[in-house]
């Protein structure tokens, strides 16, 4: 019995340094990923979207499944006039996590670039839906006064 308790403190201490170093890897990579971020918002706010879009880039390449990321993307693309690039962002977003209304208002909002009004309407009206169901309801309100709006307009010819 005592000649075993030392290959167990081996094993337990092996599988403890390994987790820490596990622990320590997605730690780093958090950090990183988060510094990229940021990096990457400052840029947007400063209008260098070149390298604004660079950052969102980089933390999609070390963060895949981050769609937060993806919609600022987006918003950058659409800034540099790259549209449906954009577009395409806002679609596999929604693909991706259907109930994500920020994705839907930032795909409506192109769409009204593109002059889509029926298409931008339908998805403001799914992220009306969405906000309900979450329970924001003064973030539903606005869509709603939004739609009330396109339509008059729609009535009235314009």
């Amino acid at each position: 019995m005592l000649e075993t308790l030392p290959i167990n403190s081996i094993i337990a201490g092996t599988i403890v340094t390994f987790s820490l170093v596990i622990l320590g890897y997605f730690a780093w990579k958090t950090l990183i990923t988060s510094d990229l971020f940021q990096k990457g918002i400052n840029l947007a706010q400063a209008e260098d979207y070149e390298g604004a879009e660079a950052a969102f880039r980089k933390v999609i390449s070390l963060n895949s499944t981050n769609d937060v990321v993806r919609l600022f993307l987006g918003d950058v693309l659409n800034r540099q006039n790259r549209v449906e690039e954009a577009k395409e962002l806002f679609c596999e977003v929604i693909s991706r996590s259907p109930k994500n209304p920020d994705a839907y208002l930032r795909l409506a909002n192109v769409l009204m670039q593109q002059d889509k009004r029926e298409e931008a309407k339908n998805n403001l009206q799914q992220a009306k839906e969405l906000l309900q169901k979450q329970r924001q309801p003064e973030k539903a309100a606005k869509i709603a006064k939004l739609l009330e709006k396109m339509n008059a307009k729609i009535r009235n010819g314009e």
